[in-house]
């Protein structure tokens, strides 16, 4: 069974944006990147669909040639094959779909699985606007997958506690982070991974036009949190929280 996996290179967690002099956005020549935290659990149940049912596991992205970065550590954690389609201007959610759209008829996977959403816009989108332009049944918010007989059952969190579906195949999966424990890159891995094949596409080489449909105008940083204030006994904290705070 071939499995596609999307992934999204994002600034890492510990780093401090900056912005840039036109506060349009932010200095992303002094960030650093990693592979979204959602998206390396979508490529572990790739994987571990695939040591179960056999089949291959094609890692896909989009983006500048930095991503070629997190393609060659999926490569590492035990992907197949990996496709950057390149481009260099930002990539918007609605463009990421029409690309895995345009990757997913060239492919043709039986499943196509994505994390839940980016860390870095939570958008939370572009697994749902592929199934929609793919015209696949979808399950978001995995926390079990089961494939067999041609049909998925998924385990999904919602707000009233768990919900099982049952999809056909093809379909789109997006990956909640309780659905397993990525594994780790072994040195060995990484050499390997050196051979595998890496594919560079262009979006019109899919026929996709990725042009970005917003404009930032502007971008400023949070407001900085106020200095905490002492009290001497609990009656004034409480008059505080009702008075001022109007908490209570």
């Amino acid at each position: 069974m071939k499995i596609a996996v999307c992934i999204k290179q994002v600034p890492t967690r510990d780093w401090q944006p900056k912005l840039t002099d036109d506060r349009t956005w932010i200095r992303e020549q002094d960030a650093t990147y990693e592979m979204n935290e959602p998206d390396a659990y979508a490529l572990e149940e790739a994987l571990r669909l695939k040591e179960k049912l056999g089949g291959e596991v094609v890692a896909c992205s989009a983006g500048p040639s930095r991503v070629a970065q997190v393609l060659r550590e999926a490569l590492a954690r035990g992907a197949d094959r990996a496709i950057l389609v390149k481009a260099d201007t930002a990539v918007e959610p609605l463009a990421v779909a029409r690309v895995l759209l345009a990757l997913a008829q060239r492919e043709t996977p039986r499943l196509v699985i994505l994390g839940k959403q980016a860390i870095d816009d939570d958008c939370n989108q572009t697994g749902q606007m592929l199934a929609a332009l793919v015209g696949w049944p979808q399950a978001t918010f995995a926390s079990k997958v089961e494939v067999a007989d041609g049909k998925a059952t998924v385990r999904r969190e919602v707000d009233g506690g768990l919900e099982t579906l049952a999809i056909t195949l093809p379909a789109v999966v997006t990956t909640d982070l309780r659905l397993n424990e990525p594994r780790y890159v072994t040195l060995p891995n990484i050499m390997k991974a050196k051979k595998k094949p890496l594919e560079i596409l262009k979006p019109a080489d899919l026929g996709v036009d990725v042009t970005p449909r917003l404009k930032t105008l502007k971008v400023s940083e949070p407001p900085k949190r106020g200095a905490g204030v002492k009290v001497p006994d609990v009656a004034t904290l409480v008059a505080k929280l009702k008075n001022e705070a109007k908490v209570i």
